[in-house]
């Protein structure tokens, strides 16, 4: 499996090469920079069409039905896509789905987000994975985190370590890789730190001590979490409001993003599962 993150870290370096050929396992088929531009041309903006977007859109990258579960809990949805790994041990790849405010298209935040893990699920699908993946759209989020609350408080004492990690992606489309560390595990930050090194991807961790996201869910119950994010200054004049809309997405963003989350997925995948407690 070793050669998975390796040809992942070479794949990154010689973009916009889209498949990585290796001996005894199928294509590793990266997306484009070209993909994520057209995921942008429209955008789901009203939160009633926001679910089935996300089945849609999983559906469309070629996961089957069979493996997608709308798992709900209480007054929240989370749709949940699982692949099956060699173990049990699992990484969470998520992302919220729901948007907030009077005109927003919420594309920014955090349609940026879905597509990007969807993209992830279509890279490693069809590849033999030690971990199990869960690839969850949170409900809520923009209540108060409810939708990975209730995924967390799910989680019973004894299966925590089989919880390898969590990488959560929100909000990307506005500026190039960060992790917010107020939400996110000292060495998943440094891992990030690491590999976007590795890949050529400009990225830098900042702290929004008012800022949270689903991450912090799962940090809370003491497995190790990350949230990759994409700020800018002027953020609380774009986010929740009118001018989240897709023209407003810088797809090279999201596209960084995806190849950070995904090598750090991989490499997770390629260790110990209590490496990064």
């Amino acid at each position: 499996m070793k050669k998975l993150q390796a040809a992942l870290l070479v794949c990154s370096l010689l973009a916009p090469m889209s498949v990585i050929p290796r001996d005894n396992d199928p294509a590793l088929v990266l997306s484009k920079v070209e993909e994520f531009r057209e995921a942008f041309t429209s955008v789901p903006c009203k939160n009633e069409e926001r679910l089935q977007a996300v089945k849609s859109l999983f559906l469309q990258m070629g996961a089957p039905e069979t493996d997608i579960t709308i798992e709900k809990i209480k007054d929240v949805e989370n749709i949940v896509l699982r692949k099956q790994g060699e173990t049990d041990e699992k990484i969470v790849i998520g992302a919220h789905y729901d948007l907030a405010g009077d005109g927003s298209c919420g594309a920014a935040d955090n349609w940026t987000g879905i597509v990007a893990i969807a993209h992830i699920y279509r890279t490693l699908k069809d590849l033999k994975l030690k971990k199990t993946l869960l690839f969850v759209g949170f409900g809520k989020e923009e209540l108060g985190l409810i939708g990975s609350k209730a995924m967390a408080k799910q989680i019973k004492k004894e299966a925590v370590p089989s919880y390898c990690a969590m990488v959560n992606v929100d909000g990307v489309g506005l500026n190039t890789p960060q992790s917010l560390t107020n939400v996110s595990s000292k060495k998943l930050t440094e891992l990030s730190k690491e590999l976007a090194k590795k890949i050529g991807v400009p990225f830098e961790a900042i702290m929004l001590n008012n800022a949270s996201s689903d991450s912090a869910s799962f940090k809370d119950k003491k497995i190790p979490a990350i949230s990759i994010v994409g700020m800018i200054n002027d953020w609380p004049k774009i986010y929740h409001t009118k001018n989240d809309q897709a023209a407003r997405v810088n797809p090279n963003y999201v596209y960084q993003s995806y190849l950070l989350a995904l090598t750090m997925v991989t490499t997770i995948n390629d260790n110990a599962c209590g490496v990064y407690r």
